[in-house]
């Protein structure tokens, strides 16, 4: 099973904790800057993700992985985030980066 993680510069960032293994990364690039990294990631067991919202004062949020939408492939985890880059004619690009350290 596979889900995707979602952070944003200066807004919130999602960090793999035990029971996730990061698997792929991806900056999603519009109009040539960075809006958000995306994490696919395996899910290895039901657990809490941390959330960290970088708004002053920094909270973090615990959010259970089965309010995260799941994937059966590698694959289609992929199809999502090709999905989401798609604006009709507008294209936003997906750049592989490196994959987070493990928690």
């Amino acid at each position: 099973m596979f889900v995707i993680l979602t952070s944003k510069p200066g807004q919130f960032r999602t960090e793999p904790v035990e029971g996730i293994r990061a698997v792929e990364a991806y900056d999603y690039l519009f109009g040539g800057t960075a809006k958000a990294r995306f994490v696919i990631a395996t899910l290895e067991s039901e657990t809490k993700i941390r959330v960290i919202d970088e708004v002053e004062p920094p909270v973090l949020n615990l959010v259970p992985s089965k309010f995260l939408p799941h994937y059966e492939s590698l694959e289609a985890a992929r199809q999502e985030l090709e999905h989401l880059t798609s604006f009709g004619s507008v294209r936003a690009t997906l750049r592989p980066v490196p994959v987070p350290a493990a928690a």
